[in-house]
Parts: C-alpha cells; structure tokens; sequence
C-alpha cells in the first residue's frame, strides 16, 4: 500500500464540519505547505483533536498557525472559518500577547495552565467578558523536537457569572439581615409577626407579644387574627381589615398605620408592614410582617397639623383684613369719584335748569303778542337740548345708550365725514384721511360714531390752539394672544380708527383720568369732561376697545377698535318728507308722570289726535280690554303696577290688527334692550323731545296702519 493511498484513508477517517474545511483549505499559502506535506506527528494530532467534544485547538509552528475542531468553531462564533490557516495572533487579536507567549512556552517545552482567567472577546460580532480554563501542551515532531502547541479552551463564563451572581446574593443577604438584626435591637422595631393563614394563627416573637399585651407562651401557641384586632382602636380596625384582604387577594405590600390599646389605658401608634406568601397552587399560606413604632412620629404630625391650622387661621384672617381694607379703598375711591361726577351733573344741570327756568319766569311777565316771546321760548328749548345731551353722554358712559348698530364702510364713512369735521376744528387745522384699499367692514351704531369722531376732533382743535394737523387713519388688525395679554378684549380680527393730533398732549398724570367723567383740563365753563368718557363708553359698548397715548409737545392718539364685520356694508334707504298725519287716529298715552302725561297729551291735542290717557299699565290694559277702538300706544317704559310696557306691547302685537306701540323713556333699561340693541319690533322715542319729534314718530308708525274708525 503507497503513502498516498495511506493519506487518504487517514483524511478520510477525519469527520465533522470542520473536518471538511480543513480538507479544503488551501494550505500551500500557509508555512505547513499542503496536507501531503505535513508530519506525522502532526496528523495525528489533529486526527485526536477532530475526534476530541471539548474545544480543541492545534498551533503549528512558530507562526502559531490554527487548526481546530467543530466545538472551538462554535466557541469561535463568528470568527469561524476565517481564522483557519492564520497565525493565532492575527485570529486572536485582542490577546496577541498571550498567544505570543503560549506558543514560544510550548515551543521551549513547558505545558500551561490557566483557571478562571478573563478575556474581552468578540466572539459573536461585539466585544463581550469571557471567563476560561485554558490548558496548553507542547507538540513534539516527528524527530522529537517540540514543533506545535495542542490547545484545550474550556468555556466557565456561565459558571464564574453564576458564583459571581451568588456572591452578591449572600453579601445582600448578610447586609440585609445585618440591618434587620439593628433595627431588631434599635427598640423601633416592636416585633414581627407570621399569620398562618389555612389555621388563623397569628405567631409573634416575645417583642410581639409584649406589644399587645398577651403571654408570650399564648403567643407561640397561636393568636387568632380577630383577637389583634379587637386591641386595635376602633376607629382603625375597618381600614387594617381592608388592607390585609387586599394584600391577601392581589398579593400588594401591606402596611398600616394604627393604634393599639396599652396596659395603661392609652393608644400608641404602630406602622405594621408585611406580605402575603402563596403555594404552588396560588393559595394564600402565610403572612409574615413587623411592627414599627411610630407613636412619636404621629405626635410630631398631630402638633405639626395643630401649628399648621393656626397658621392658615392667621393668614386667612389677615387675607380677610386686607380684602377688607381694599373694599374700604375701592368705596372710598368710587365715592370720590362720585362726588366728582355728581358735582359736575348738579353744575351742569342746574345752569340748564336756571336757563330754563329764567325763560318761563320771563314768559309769565310777556303778553302772548310780545315778540321777544318766540325768542324766549327757543332758549329755553334750546336748553332743554342741552340736558338731554348731558344726559346722553352720561347714559353713554355707562353704557346704557340704545344703539342701533348698521354695518359700515370705513373708507366710505371717513369719506363722508371729513368736511363736517373740518368745520367742527377750523380753518386753522387740517385733516388727514388715511385708510386702505381693501378695508373691513364694522358693526356699529353710525350716529355715535359719528359724535366720537367729531368729540375727538374737538379735543384735538382745542389742544392745537392754532395751527396744526387732525389726522384719521385705518387699518385692517389681527389681534393675538400677546396683543390682547391684560387688555380688555379678546384676540380676533378688528378694524382700527386712530385719531390723532399735533397738540400739546398730556402728561403722565393727565393722561391717566381721561376717560374720567368730569375730568377736564379746560378752562371752567369750556368743557364738561364727558367727551372722552363718551368716546370710551360707546367703543365698549360696541364690543370694542380704546387705547390713548399722549406725549407733552408732540400730541395725542386715540385708537378704536371695533370688531370686524362679515356683513355687507348697510346701505340707507332715502325717503321723502314725510306728512305729520293728524285727525281720525286714537291714541292711548300711559305715563305715571302726571305733569308728562298732561303735556304730550295736550300736544297731540293740538295736532287734532283723539287721545285716550292711563296714569299706569293697569289703567291702561283695563282701556284696551273694555274695547274702545286704539291706532297706536305711546306708553312710558317703566310704571308702578302688575301690567308693564312689554305685557301692553304683547296684547298690542296680538291683535288680528297689529297696534304700534312707541315707547318713550328717558332711561333704557333692559327690559328695551337685548345686548345693548333695540329689538326689532320696537320703537324708541328719548326724552325729552319736541312736538315736532313727537308728531314725526306718530306719523311713522301710524304710516300704512288701517285706523280702528
């Protein structure tokens, strides 16, 4: 039998995986040349490591160069097969150094043995600790020599990791037991305690039972669980209950705080912690737990709690005194500003009345030829504008002025208004329009927009005093969060009018009572302070805000802003003049004021009306139900009685024939009003007004109405 046949039965007798990749490696790149080629010595080595289950190893040469079998290629990871055929240093980089050393040992004759010994490997593609028994043997050549190195790797990560974990299981334990044992012979601890659950026996040690006050030899024996609790306090025994039923259902820590009765007779408080132990099968067995003393805890808490009412007694009284003293500053500011305002209202109203008065007395001594007498009359009318006016601008203040509100143009109403404005401020100033292109429509009521306007420009004229410049712009604003932060309105879309001027302007001081009725910086008898006021009240009322800012020397800017309107803009219809219709209507006029009802009933007299008169709602229902034919109401708004205005609107607008009523009033309140607006179905006339007003109104709402006759 030749040598070839020879090799090729021993590589045939090679098996495993490994095996065949050893018998396909292409050894003529390596110092061992091919297989053919190899010593004896070293075929037997490697035919005992293929066999061998352990990871085994072969290191040939001085190079080290690495066969090995299929148990080494698993330990390998993935390194396997890439590291066959090449040096042990360059398969094993991160432990180049221990390998150099094992193979120059061996090749020398020594044998090596390492137990436990750490290396980072990365075995399975990342770096990872290992812990291994490594036994290296030299192999001789076939001439005697040491010529490679068998090596045999044994994997103890599992087993170190496991003694490790153990380790610091028992130095936890011996920690936690160390702990367990102070506190045990702190004196906190008041005992523990087992409740074996199937028997209800509670077994406690001596500190147990010393704690609640029974025999410790009955102790040990068994305590049943109903018996600690009858030493509990009553108001605690439901809540303890609670808690060991929930500990024993969901398997939850217990812990509870409580009170225990002592041999003296008093209470003392008790932390108890514990948890519920199962069987194999779930089943609850038992419950061991402690008892911790927290009487002085609990004390501290109580006193704690104690200082804190008193506490919270003492600032709620101190709170309550400087609500107090707020009140008492908030009433003595309104009453200073009341004061203020009502000084103002007597001055003005009673320069009103003494015109009004004078006029009268001097009509008493005029024969009704004279011809100073229509004279006289006109100044006493005109008087009597002058109070209504004055009252209109307080109601507007206070936001208790009717509107009427249509949808305006901006562009179209700045427009339209320049040439009345001019002519309130002079020739002396000019007046500047800005707006833009595409300017929003606005809700609001034109003619007090209007009188806001012309009371700004006034201001404005007389801060000018002489030449310069009014100017009033728009523009289309979008108001967010930030821009509406500790301002009265809310964030949205609204139309902007600024009003400004070139005058002297306010100081500081000033400028923070200019929405103040009455406040004025004009000369007495030039102003009456409501202009701003006026001004203020209206843009509130309308939804709106204000905004002035006034520098001393450069002038003053007011800014109002109105809501912005989706509605197309309110187009006024033109209507021609219109006849005062008089005779063949019967009116029923109802006033509580006798002197009023007196007066509009003999003007409408005059204009040949037949009228019927009611002193109050009752009077007047008790007319409208005895059946006497009615064209039209005209009735007072607010009257003593059962029946008011809106019970004779509503028997009015009831009839098969739909009555007008018209009502008149010289305060609306809400019973008029819906959101500030009058309703629809209403028409308002103020007082005090003129007969010619009257006559207007009546024949407006008597217009297209078939009379009862």
């Amino acid at each position: 039998m030749t040598s070839t046949t020879i090799d090729s039965i021993q590589l045939d007798s090679w098996v495993g995986e490994t095996a065949r990749a050893i018998r396909d490696f292409d050894w003529s790149a390596t110092p061992l040349r091919s297989i053919g080629e190899w010593p004896q010595a070293l075929r037997s080595v490697v035919q005992v490591m293929l066999r061998n289950a352990l990871p085994m190893a072969v290191l040939w040469g001085e190079e080290g160069t690495l066969l090995y079998n299929d148990a080494y290629a698993k330990f390998s990871g993935a390194r396997h097969p890439g590291i066959l055929g090449m040096p042990i240093e360059k398969a094993w980089p991160e432990a180049s150094e221990f390998n150099r050393n094992v193979v120059d040992s061996c090749l020398s004759g020594e044998s090596l043995s390492y137990h436990d010994i750490g290396f980072v490997l990365a075995t399975h593609g990342r770096p990872a600790q290992v812990w291994l028994d490594l036994h290296y043997s030299p192999v001789a050549s076939d001439d005697g020599t040491p010529a490679g190195v068998l090596a045999i790797v044994v994997d103890t990560t599992e087993r170190v990791l496991l003694e490790h974990n153990r380790a610091v299981a028992e130095a936890a334990l011996r920690e936690a037991n160390d702990r367990l044992n102070l506190a045990l012979n702190s004196g906190a601890v008041l005992g523990v305690f087992v409740w074996e659950i199937g028997s209800n026996r509670v077994l406690g040690d001596e500190r147990f039972a010393r704690t609640f006050s029974v025999p410790f030899e009955q102790m040990a024996e068994g305590w049943p669980l109903e018996a600690a609790l009858d030493i509990m306090h009553p108001a605690d025994r439901e809540h303890v209950h609670e808690s060991i039923e929930r500990t024993v259902r969901d398997g939850v820590p217990y812990r509870a705080e409580y009170r225990i009765r002592t041999p003296g007779g008093g209470w003392m408080w008790i932390l108890a912690s514990g948890r519920c132990d199962y069987d194999e099968r779930g089943r609850p067995l038992r419950f061991p737990g402690v008892l911790v003393d927290i009487h002085d805890r609990k004390i501290a808490e109580e006193s704690l709690k104690e200082l804190t009412r008193g506490l919270e007694d003492k600032i709620s009284e101190a709170v309550a005194a400087r609500i107090a003293v707020e009140a008492q500053l908030r009433q003595s500011l309104k009453m200073e500003a009341l004061g203020a305002m009502t000084g103002g209202v007597a001055h003005d109203f009673n320069n009103t009345l003494q015109a009004i008065s004078g006029n009268l007395q001097l009509l008493q001594y005029l024969p009704p030829t004279d011809p100073r007498v229509p004279e006289r009359v006109h100044a006493a009318m005109e008087a009597v504008e002058r109070g209504a006016k004055l009252a209109s601008q307080l109601l507007s203040f206070a936001r208790r002025q009717p509107q009427s509100p249509v949808v305006i143009n901006p562009r179209r109403l700045l427009g339209e208004i320049r040439e009345l404005l001019q002519h309130a401020v002079g020739a002396s100033v000019s007046i500047g329009t800005h707006w833009p292109d595409d300017a929003w429509n606005f809700c609001v009521d034109r003619n007090q927009l209007e009188n806001a306007l012309l009371n700004l420009a006034i201001n404005a004229r007389d801060a000018i005093r002489g030449d310069g410049k009014f100017t009033l712009t728009c523009s289309n604003e979008v108001l967010g969060e930030a821009a509406c932060e500790g301002k009265d309105v809310r964030p949205g879309e609204y139309v902007r009018l600024c009003a400004s001027d070139t005058g002297s302007g306010m100081a500081p001081h000033v400028l923070e009572h200019a929405f103040e009725p009455f406040f004025t910086t004009k000369p007495e008898g030039h102003g009456t302070g409501l202009g701003l006021s006026m001004v203020f009240g209206f843009v509130k009322q309308s939804g709106g805000h204000i905004d002035i800012s006034s520098t001393v020397g450069s002038g003053t800017t007011v800014e109002l802003y109105f809501p912005r309107s989706f509605e197309p803009e309110s187009v006024a219809v033109p209507g021609g003049p219109l006849a005062t219709q008089t005779g063949g209507a019967t009116l029923l006029v109802v006033d509580d004021d006798a002197a009023v009802l007196s007066s509009t009933v003999a003007i409408l007299e005059a204009l040949h009306y037949t009228v019927l008169k009611a002193a109050n709602g009752d009077a007047a229902m008790s007319v409208l139900q005895s059946g006497v034919g009615v064209d039209l109401i005209l009735t007072d708004v607010v009257m003593p009685g059962k029946t008011k205005c809106a019970d004779l609107a509503e028997w009015a607008f009831a009839q098969t024939r739909p009555v007008p009523v018209i009502y008149v009033s010289g305060y609306t309140r809400d019973i008029i009003l819906r959101d500030g607006v009058l309703r629809p179905n209403v028409t308002l006339l103020s007082k005090p007004y003129r007969a010619e007003t009257l006559a207007r109104e009546i024949a407006s709402a008597l217009k297209g109405a078939p009379l009862t006759h």
